[in-house]
């Protein structure tokens, strides 16, 4: 099962439940505040985390037959003793706005505290939220409910997917090439791949939407378990030469924001004319012999490159 992560960005999504009323019609309940919701997933994680812990022993030993697989278990009973996720987890701060659930309250800046930790450390590098990755995974809800899952090795492209799991992600280095396993049935494996869990709020995934394919509850913190095995450096989704990560323009690691040329729906890391003044970004950062130029050119120096600036070409 692969549908759970993936999100259309561009989509407004309704939020609402559906009740009757005396003339059988259809009440709207308008989703609840960021802030609000933001206060009560963190307490709700904390406590998790509190009560909660993972197979360190298992990773830090590794028993001849260990899969690599993290599991999570009640401190409770014969697991008194073990040390809670709350001590193991970094937690890191990321702002949300209302425009990215197309929510009508304007908020802006919302933070929301996303949860990871690494079990084992990828000989590799880290990916930016940017990058396509080489990646398998399970999602579930804090009380171990299932709702996605990929067995086998696949590509993700981050800006594709929910934020928590893209800046998850971000956090784990991942496996390399030469760490690369072809198994006999054609399956992939990494001798040398980073695993990590994350644990991310409803704001930094479906906040009042029900993804997975309608599956999930309505403001659901979600738990991601996460092997890396390898990325595309420098992702360019939309092959305009600019590295995706440097169509962030804004800087804030949310991608659908920066839209310069404001006149299509395409963020600037999806549109091959950025400026949108009828010559490519492509064209505007290379020479004559097709090789980018670096700083990429600014005709007039106005400390806007040509390619952002519809003024030149």
């Amino acid at each position: 099962m692969k549908y759970g992560i993936l999100v259309l960005m561009f989509v407004a999504v309704l939020f609402s439940s559906c009740s009757n009323d005396d003339n059988n019609g259809v009440e709207s309940v308008p989703p609840r505040l960021l802030a609000e919701v933001a206060t009560e997933n963190d307490e709700e994680i904390r406590e998790f985390l509190q009560t909660h812990f993972y197979n360190y022993e298992e990773f830090e030993a590794p028993p001849a037959d260990f899969d690599y697989k993290i599991r999570i278990d009640t401190i409770a009973g014969d697991n008194m003793d073990k040390t809670p996720l709350l001590d193991q987890v970094t937690a890191t701060e990321i702002k949300v706005s209302y425009y990215e659930f197309a929510l009508s309250e304007e908020e802006t800046d919302i933070p929301h505290t996303l949860y990871y930790l690494m079990a084992k450390t990828g000989a590799g590098e880290n990916p930016t939220v940017a990058d396509s990755v080489f990646v398998r995974y399970e999602g579930t809800l804090l009380d171990g409910t299932k709702f996605d899952a990929s067995e086998t090795f696949l590509w993700q492209e981050l800006p594709l997917t929910v934020r928590g799991f893209a800046n998850g992600i971000s956090k784990i280095k991942s496996g390399t090439t030469d760490g690369l396993i072809v198994n006999t049935d054609g399956s992939f494996s990494y001798s040398n791949s980073g695993i990590g869990l994350v644990i991310m709020p409803s704001g930094l995934a479906y906040f009042s939407g029900t993804g997975g394919s309608g599956r999930l509850p309505r403001y659901a913190n979600l738990m991601f378990s996460i092997e890396l095995g390898n990325y595309i450096f420098e992702t360019d989704s939309d092959n305009d030469g600019v590295p995706s990560i440097l169509e962030d323009v804004n800087g804030n690691g949310y991608m659908y924001d920066d839209n310069t040329d404001g006149n299509d729906i395409f963020a600037d890391f999806q549109d091959a004319d950025d400026d949108g003044d009828g010559v490519s970004t492509r064209n505007e950062i290379t020479d004559e012999n097709g090789e980018i130029i670096f700083p990429y050119p600014d005709a007039d120096n106005d400390g806007i490159p040509d390619y952002l600036d519809p003024d030149t070409k």
